[in-house]
């Protein structure tokens, strides 16, 4: 992941970290402390400014955030526990459970709960959609996303900045199985896309079929 992340973001600058934190915020299994100490790394060798990298990190969870947020709008709980019930989900590491803990963070700590949960992996990213479902006002949802993200990614990116070459070193050995951790994830994505596609595809197909055969 970290060598993809090196080569990616070297090609395509703060845009390409944008991207990948949106993304990270989206699927919560795509790991931010992989990324952004990527980004750390990259500010320390002059290749990104650091406090560029950690903006572009912070508008990259915004916008990924929204996404979750919107969908909390849209669903209630019960269809999204089953939603993230469903196979797919759960083979891209997401579980029933994570929702209802989301929600009951939400609901225990309030509005609030939406800054301090952007620092705990996993839950910072399901925060937004008991944010959603609450009808949580979208500027103040906003002002505590950013500066929740802000502050963790801050953090990662400061260390793997402070760390350097040092980072990239502790680094490689776990780069390997977080690749084909990748790799598996896309495959889902793909083989899920094509059921999907299948499933609307084949019902059409034989319906021309039969149609042809009346006439």
């Amino acid at each position: 992941m970290e060598s993809f992340v090196l080569s990616f973001v070297a090609q395509y600058g703060y845009l390409a970290l944008a991207a990948l934190i949106f993304l990270e915020n989206v699927f919560p299994p795509i790991p931010s402390e992989a990324i952004l100490p990527a980004a750390g790394f990259m500010s320390s060798i002059g290749s990104l400014w650091l406090p560029a990298a950690v903006l572009a990190a912070t508008i990259g969870s915004l916008l990924g955030a929204y996404v979750l947020y919107g969908v909390g709008r849209v669903l209630s709980q019960e269809r999204l526990e089953r939603l993230m019930g469903t196979k797919p989900l759960r083979m891209l590491g997401f579980e029933p459970n994570d929702v209802s803990s989301a929600i009951g963070w939400f609901k225990k700590h309030g509005q609030v709960s939406v800054l301090v949960c952007r620092c705990i992996p996993v839950v910072r990213s399901l925060i937004s959609i008991p944010a959603g479902i609450s009808g949580m006002g979208v500027l103040r949802f906003s002002a505590y996303t950013f500066l929740g993200s802000l502050a963790w990614n801050t953090v990662l990116c400061t260390l793997g900045y402070v760390a350097g070459s040092a980072w990239e070193s502790a680094s490689a050995g776990a780069t390997q199985t977080i690749d084909v951790m990748t790799l598996v994830v896309i495959a889902i994505i793909v083989v899920v896309a094509a059921i999907w596609a299948a499933k609307r595809a084949i019902p059409a197909i034989k319906n021309a079929v039969r149609s042809e055969g009346a006439e």
